[in-house]
């Protein structure tokens, strides 16, 4: 008979009850140990000693946040697998915590019918990540860089940069008020836009740069 393996698993939770039931989930399964802290620097003071496998942690935390502390992890204990466990759902939170080291996003709503799964799929190399969460990464490997465009068409900085004023709504008085050019020399420029994207209007313009995220006027 094998001895099982025990991952540890250190919780980063400032909110009691929702604390109190992760931990009550975790130590509910034999394969996981868990030791939680109501605050990032209480658990990073104790992280060399506890030397955790799995981190699930928060965003919104008192003091540091959960994304400096992830960064802070990743730097010093670089094997450590880290699962944000949050309520956020907005793109500058998930990126943020992307680009901190973070390898899943659990939204807290799911955590009760999904944490256990999702920390087994980390384990195994995944990066397990809610459906919203998911998504969001998706769309925004879909939404090309509109700079890309603009040199695949030979778009000169100028030109690029009238464009991107387009696409905001501004008109072409308002675009030669703000770059100090005369208007006759705005309309040359979008002529030369147009002659490039083998396009006839604004609207076609910006769609075929990717610009159409932008607000329209």
């Amino acid at each position: 008979m094998t001895d099982r393996v025990v991952t540890k698993i250190m919780l980063i939770e400032d909110h009691e009850e929702i604390r109190n039931g992760i931990e009550f989930i975790l130590k509910n399964e034999p394969s996981f140990h868990c030791q939680s802290y109501k605050n990032a620097e209480l658990a990073l003071d104790d992280f060399a000693n506890y030397r955790p496998g799995v981190v699930l942690m928060d965003i919104n935390l008192p003091g540091q946040n959960g994304i400096e502390a992830t960064s802070w992890i990743k730097a010093n204990f670089p094997e450590v697998q880290i699962m944000m466990c949050t309520v956020y759902e907005d793109s500058e939170k998930i990126f943020g915590a992307l680009k901190a080291g973070a390898s899943g996003y659990l939204l807290k709503r799911y955590a009760a019918s999904t944490l256990l799964d999702s920390i087994r799929e980390m384990l195994q190399g995944g990066a397990p990540m809610s459906t919203e969460i998911a998504r969001k990464v998706v769309n925004s490997f879909q939404q090309e860089d509109p700079q890309n465009r603009d040199q695949e068409y030979k778009l000169t900085k100028r030109e690029s940069e009238i464009l991107d004023l387009l696409a905001k709504g501004y008109r072409n008085k308002d675009i030669a008020d703000r770059l100090f050019l005369s208007a006759n020399t705005i309309r040359t420029h979008i002529y030369n836009i147009y002659e490039k994207l083998h396009v006839q209007t604004r609207i076609e313009a910006i769609n075929k740069t990717g610009r159409n995220q932008y607000r329209v006027g």
